[in-house]
């Protein structure tokens, strides 16, 4: 008596299955995959059972057994039953107490249903060609290549395998071939070479050979799928024309509508001599195979095809589990491009072929992207990425790999001679139809040529990005091709901001103080704190080569709030000294003064030093001033209410608009260096240090001169009206020493 069964969660179909099998599926539904931890090393167990004891398969969780020796593991294995996976270490008692322990399993314990998965952290000691060709098992990883994702890629492919083991052991012996077939066909990779082996695997089962063709569409949500929406992904010899080409190219209407009509209504269908065999998948990728038999199947063989297909529908899960995991690591899923991974792996393969001699590699950067999203909205803006994408594709799919690498970053590798700036910037020239709107974009762009390169995949994109940057600094819509001195100066800037870091961190910066004169006077009015650095040999790195440096890698933001700190400690102590009028001037730098949490910086240091706000003046470069007016008129109106003054330093260079300057409430402009070093005797090169000095007293602000190096250029500024200064001719910077005897020395004259 012939039985068939249906499995609802994978359609698995089995015949004269007892009712009450003590393999079956169904008896299992409730219960754990039991899964074996075989190694010696306590973290392994650790790690695996943390990256997989959360998970469910197949609707079920996963219990663990663990056995820390092949002999324990022998142990445990003459007792325990219903394993569903072992993961076992090669090296352990012995190098080889993995490979001994999996012949013992097959072997002396017959347990053929469980599978192995051979993992080492040691692949000299089990060659994996060697081991997967002498033994029994079912995967061989290296421990380092086992990432969490791939690990339960290897445990979720290895259960179904079990699951689809243990439910065909359950029903008749004859269906052994069925599992044989199933088996190899788990092993392929890739939905064309899967359906390839179902064909092959299909004319073993029958035991002919039999024509025919595998054709796949994506499931349509529902509706009918139509003639013209089906492709042929894999055929035998007779309709090997017909491969990769939609099924409306085959001319026999009689075969057309078998197999749509197969996909349509979801299942099997057998006529006289021909047959449409269904297969489905959790993911709706179905497929459907023609066979022209050229014979009428019996029942038997209609029903081995039933539950052929109901297994290999599970194997088609596996594939397309495999595939999507694929292209996620490997492609972008907004433009269908090769992500980075991908663009490396080629461009690691370019570097060490012959095509390196005249390949070049360019990074496309879209200008002003962000700005785009950010108006128009996201949506608009993976549109705007996909045109771009598209248009690349046109113009360079065909001969170079093309790559999207950030954001708004795409990456082209190719010929020379065509991968060139030329190129590359005329496909920005015409407007992009985006969302029925024309978007001009310009691009700016990096290269690299790959001829004479030393370096490997990633050191290439690295230095690319480089060249990029600097085209970025240079000129938006233009290109740079990357020179062995971008990579220097590049590496140069990179060693001194860890230099700088590890100064910072282990207190060799310290602080100067310039003393600040009423020249008509010769009252000291105050200093200003300065920044250095002295390295460990002793030499000193000057201020506008480490100052940039920390601005571009953040840092300011923690060394200025250190300089704050300090300089505000130093005028508490001169205070303490009797020195109770002195100003102390502190630079403020724009990473400092536009970070968010800058006032409450500034009112935390008063607060804790005890300095006075009356005594503490702030410089900001009027670069800053200009570069966001209304957040520096909000910021500057808090410090004065906080009662600390303001001056804007380097006055003259940044070509101010005199009604923002109107609006800011400063107190003092400073004179910068180049404009005093100016003034010359009988000339009228100090003509804009005058100007300087008659604005500020237009706008009823304090003028101070730095830079001041003899009597003459003091005796004119005098002349000009302004009376405060500070250089070299009064006092070079001076650690807090040195000021204090300086100060002591000036009481005494």
């Amino acid at each position: 008596m012939t039985s068939t069964i249906h499995s609802s969660e994978d359609d698995l179909v089995f015949l004269d299955e007892p009712e009450h099998d003590e393999f079956s599926a169904a008896s299992k539904a409730d219960s754990s995959w039991r899964v074996m931890i075989i190694d010696d090393d306590p973290d392994v167990h650790s790690a695996t059972t943390f990256a997989l004891g959360s998970l469910e398969i197949q609707h079920r969780p996963l219990s663990f057994l663990h056995a820390y020796s092949a002999a324990e593991a022998r142990s445990i294995l003459e007792t325990e039953t219903d394993i569903a996976i072992i993961l076992l270490d090669v090296v352990m008692e012995q190098e080889d107490a993995g490979l001994q322990l999996v012949n013992y399993i097959r072997k002396t314990l017959e347990l053929a249903d469980v599978r192995i998965i051979l993992r080492t952290g040691q692949p000299g000691y089990a060659p994996e060609i060697d081991a997967i060709r002498d033994y029994d098992i079912n995967d061989y990883k290296t421990k380092s290549e086992l990432t969490r994702t791939k690990l339960y890629t290897a445990v979720t492919s290895a259960i179904r395998s079990y699951e689809q083991i243990c439910s065909i052991s359950a029903s008749r012996r004859g269906l052994e071939t069925i599992i044989n077939a199933s088996t190899e066909l788990m092993a392929l990779h890739g939905l064309q070479n899967f359906a390839s082996g179902v064909l092959t695997q299909i004319n073993g089962l029958l035991g002919l050979t039999a024509e025919g063709f595998v054709c796949a569409k994506q499931n349509t949500l529902g509706r009918d799928i139509e003639v013209d929406e089906l492709r042929i992904i894999a055929t035998t010899p007779q309709f090997s024309d017909l491969l990769n080409q939609p099924i409306a190219a085959v001319p026999d209407t009689k075969i057309l509508d078998i197999v749509t009509r197969s996909l349509n209504e979801r299942k099997s269908l057998y006529e006289a001599d021909i047959s449409a065999l269904y297969f489905n998948n959790v993911a709706k990728k179905d497929f459907t195979l023609y066979l022209d038999t050229g014979l009428h199947l019996n029942d038997m063989d209609k029903r081995l095809l039933d539950v052929f297909c109901s297994n290999v529908s599970v194997g088609l899960d596996n594939v397309v589990l495999n595939s999507r995991l694929h292209n996620y690591a490997f492609y972008d899923l907004l433009t269908g491009l090769s992500n980075r991974l991908k663009l490396l792996q080629t461009l690691n393969e370019t570097l060490v072929s012959e095509l390196k001699t005249r390949s070049a590699l360019s990074l496309i950067d879209i200008d002003h992207f962000a700005e785009t999203n950010d108006a128009l909205g996201h949506q608009f803006g993976d549109l705007l990425l996909s045109a771009v994408a598209k248009r690349l594709l046109k113009a360079f799919g065909n001969t170079c790999q093309i790559a999207r690498v950030g954001s708004d970053t795409f990456a082209l590798l190719g010929d020379q001679h065509q991968v060139c700036p030329e190129n590359i910037l005329a496909l920005f020239n015409t407007p992009f139809e985006v969302d029925l709107q024309d978007v001009q974009l310009t691009a700016t762009i990096g290269l690299i040529k790959l001829d004479d390169y030393d370096g490997d995949a990633s050191e290439a994109l690295k230095d690319t990005n480089i060249a990029l940057k600097r085209a970025k600094t240079h000129q938006r819509g233009g290109y740079e091709y990357f020179t062995r001195n971008m990579g220097v100066e590049i590496r140069e800037r990179v060693l001194l901001m860890h230099a700088l870091r590890a100064a910072f961190e282990h207190e060799r910066l310290f602080l100067v103080y310039q003393p600040q004169i009423d020249m008509t006077t010769g009252k000291v009015l105050g200093a200003e704190a300065l920044l250095r650095w002295k390295t460990d040999d002793g030499k000193f790195v000057p201020p506008d080569q480490f100052i940039p440096i920390a601005e571009y890698s953040g840092l300011i933001v923690d060394i200025g709030e250190w300089v704050l700190r300090s300089a505000c400690h130093e005028l508490v102590h001169l205070r303490s000294l009797g020195y109770v009028d002195f100003q102390m001037a502190i630079n403020v730098s724009q990473a400092q003064f536009s970070h968010p949490l800058f006032m409450q910086t500034l009112h935390k240091a008063l607060e804790e030093t005890k300095a006075p706000p009356k005594f503490v003046e702030l410089e900001i470069t009027e670069s800053m001033a200009m570069k966001d007016p209304d957040l520096l008129i909000k910021t500057l109106h808090q410090i004065k209410q906080l009662g600390v003054s303001i001056s804007i330093d380097d006055f003259g260079t940044g070509f101010s608009s005199l009604s923002h300057l109107q609006k800011l409430d400063v107190d003092k402009l400073k004179i910068d260096r180049a404009f005093v070093n100016d003034i010359q005797l009988d000339t009228n090169e100090g003509s804009i240090a005058k100007m300087i000095v008659q604005l500020g007293q237009n706008l009823g602000l304090s003028i101070i001169a730095e830079g001041v190096e003899n009597q003459m250029q003091a005796d004119t500024l005098i002349s000009f009206g302004c009376h405060l200064a500070q250089g070299y001719f009064y006092a070079k910077p001076l650690t807090r020493t040195d000021l204090h005897a300086w100060l002591k020395q000036k009481e005494n004259i």
